[in-house]
């Protein structure tokens, strides 16, 4: 398919202008821009296409219904089902204390790095970086520089927000692949949420419609506090209703 829009971007550009009114290196230029045109557009709609095909066919796979699977989305991505900030950039929530619990296992003294790293310890600074992401990005980032694997650890990713530190049960080959296919698709995130909750047994609390089972091991003991056994029934009623229209 990418091949096939490729050529058609470069019969558009040769059709569009006569070759003859045009010098050689215009040709070849016009031609070259139409297809990375064509090609920017196809690699950016991977982070924004997220269709129902594409939710029904996971949705088939794990055996459950659909609107569970978008209730799960609306509590952890927002009703835009949005997995990236921008191309390229999945949404993420660093999460400092995580971080720190990651980095003391692995016998780091994060104290050694206030000053030289100080963006990761501060809160994310929006207007210096012109977006909440962004600031997150960038204390992503930094806290990399002082351990790969426990800033990605210590970081909630995607539509999902699957902690970093659950990157084997999501099937992944390493932490590093799971950061890649996390940053390339929203169909990736959904992909990976779905092994994510396959291996961590949870499949069965969402088939059986048993929000509070689900939201027990997926959010955490204080799930009730959040209210987020009843949000999902009352996002899962509404996607529902909306799939009979």
């Amino acid at each position: 398919m990418k091949r096939h829009l490729l050529s058609i971007g470069i019969i558009a550009a040769s059709a569009a202008i006569p070759a003859a009114a045009m010098p050689q290196d215009n040709v070849a230029k016009a031609g070259v821009e139409a297809v990375e045109t064509v090609a920017d557009s196809i690699d950016t709609a991977r982070y924004s296409q997220l269709t129902e095909d594409d939710y029904r066919t996971v949705a088939e796979q794990l055996g459950i219904e659909v609107a569970a699977i978008k209730a799960v989305v609306d509590i952890e991505a927002g009703r835009t089902h949005q997995g990236f900030a921008s191309p390229g950039q999945p949404l993420i929530n660093f999460d400092l204390a995580m971080f720190r619990r990651f980095a003391q296992k692995r016998g780091i003294n994060l104290s050694k790095f206030r000053n030289s790293h100080a963006v990761v310890f501060s809160t994310p600074n929006a207007r210096r970086y012109g977006s909440h992401q962004n600031a997150q990005h960038a204390r992503l980032e930094a806290a990399r520089r002082i351990s790969n694997e426990a800033a990605i650890e210590g970081t909630f990713w995607g539509m999902f927000q699957i902690g970093g530190f659950n990157w084997k049960k999501c099937g992944t080959e390493s932490i590093d692949d799971f950061v890649d296919r996390m940053s390339y698709s929203e169909r990736e995130q959904l992909e990976l949420f779905a092994k994510f909750i396959e291996n961590s047994g949870m499949t069965r609390y969402l088939k059986n419609k048993d929000w509070a089972g689900f939201a027990l091991r997926y959010n955490g003991p204080s799930y009730r506090k959040r209210g987020y056994h009843t949000r999902l029934a009352k996002s899962y009623a509404k996607h529902l209703k909306d799939s009979t229209k």
